[in-house]
């Protein structure tokens, strides 16, 4: 498909968009795509909506169990915890264990929402 800025081409279809009538085409098929997208976007939710009420929650896996984020509070509210053994003992990286708990051991976003789902 080549795009020139008079004229859409495609497929066996031209639209020049310089008279009234290619503009009127334009924007209906502008219009239609619109709608599709909209219509796509209330199935989704739809879906989401459904699945939630079966009981099914989408999203990644925590990288840290309940314990292991605990564990990981308590050892970095110590002063004398090695980040660096403390990730290799929970098996994740240091950005990780950081995204759960902050350095003086306090939980972070993402540690109350992994605590607190079921």
């Amino acid at each position: 498909m080549s795009l020139d800025p008079k004229v859409l081409t495609g497929q066996g279809a031209q639209i020049d968009t310089t008279t009234p009538a290619g503009r009127l085409s334009f924007g209906i098929f502008a219009t239609l795509a619109e709608f599709e997208s909209e219509l796509i976007r209330e199935r989704t939710m739809a879906g989401l909506e459904a699945a939630r009420a079966r009981g099914r929650h989408g999203g990644r896996k925590f990288a840290l169990t309940k314990a292991q984020i605990r564990l990981a509070q308590a050892a970095m509210a110590n002063r004398d915890t090695s980040v660096a053994q403390l990730c290799k003992e929970l098996g994740v990286k240091p950005v990780t264990l950081y995204r759960y708990v902050d350095p003086s051991g306090n939980l972070r976003d993402h540690g109350i929402r992994a605590l607190a789902s079921p």
